[in-house]
């Protein structure tokens, strides 16, 4: 299992896929299966039967995962960058955009 550049929290654009163009935020990340959840992006209708405590039924709309590669980390210009990682003075790693070399 490898680290991922992209963590919970960061705002990512869509780069493949019917949602190509968007912006959003990660909502979750998955690192055992390369895949993340972003906030708006691959929303499908989910069909639930009645139970009793839902005696009609219902259709939710559910987000379900992408996967990493699909999408791009923005800068906070808001560009779309690759990710690399250093360490700083105080020895630990940080993660810095390819592009313009500030840290992100």
């Amino acid at each position: 299992m490898s680290k991922l550049n992209i963590k919970k929290g960061d705002k990512v654009k869509v780069i493949a896929g019917n949602s190509r163009g968007k912006i959003s935020t990660v909502t979750s990340v998955m690192p055992a299966t390369n895949k993340i959840i972003v906030e708006g992006i691959n929303v499908v209708s989910k069909h639930n039967k009645p139970t009793s405590n839902n005696p009609n039924g219902a259709i939710v709309k559910k987000e379900l995962p992408i996967n990493i590669s699909n999408v791009m980390l923005l800068d906070e210009k808001g560009n779309v960058t690759r990710i690399g990682r250093r360490e700083n003075k105080n020895g630990k790693t940080e993660r810095y955009s390819v592009n313009t070399g500030n840290v992100i």
